[in-house]
């Protein structure tokens, strides 16, 4: 026991039980900097995929249609929703992470931030994956059911939704990065 009442295990220092208020900041400039790059990534994939079209110069028997577009898909429809959904909240949370970095001990509003970042997350990752499958068949196509592979024909378009899928799979890791970092900062508070 010491003079104040409180006690102290073995092997620590009262100021141990202090934050370290220059990590907070600095973990809070990293959260920063990661939700603008994890918004400008999804902002990037949904205008990819948003603006992703391409026409046949031809027409044959073979092929059924001569234009590809993204919302010939709804997956891609939904891919593109998504994309701006979790873009328009990055963008919005930046302003949390703005206080975070002038009051680095704030904890309830970092752990509004995981909660929403969870959901983003996952959104996101059901976007992404509901698109991964179809890029997947474009690519590979599938005899048993028909479905012939038309990235032979369309290669511009099967080029930018593949990259679109891209950046989104880095914006979604960079979501996690932004959940384990809000972690860990509150831990230290």
């Amino acid at each position: 026991m010491m003079k104040d009442g409180s006690s102290v295990e073995d092997g620590q220092s009262p100021k141990a039980d202090a934050p370290d208020h220059k990590v907070n900041r600095g973990l809070s400039i990293a959260d920063l900097v990661m939700r603008a790059f994890a918004a400008l990534g999804t902002l990037a994939s949904g205008v990819t995929m948003g603006t992703t079209n391409q026409t046949l110069p031809f027409f044959t028997q073979f092929m059924q249609f001569s234009r590809a577009t993204y919302n010939d898909l709804p997956t891609f429809t939904f891919f593109v929703i998504a994309n701006g959904i979790v873009c328009a909240y990055l963008v919005l949370s930046l302003l949390l992470s703005i206080f975070h970095v002038i009051r680095s001990a704030a904890v309830i509003t970092r752990v509004v931030l995981i909660v929403f970042d969870t959901v983003m997350m996952a959104l996101l990752m059901a976007g992404a994956s509901a698109a991964a499958a179809i890029v997947y068949l474009a690519h590979k196509g599938n005899t048993k059911v028909n479905w012939f592979a038309i990235c032979q024909q369309y290669d511009s378009f099967c080029g930018r939704i593949s990259g679109s899928l891209v950046g989104s799979y880095f914006a979604t890791i960079g979501l996690i990065m932004l959940i384990i970092l809000s972690a860990v900062a509150i831990s230290r508070s």
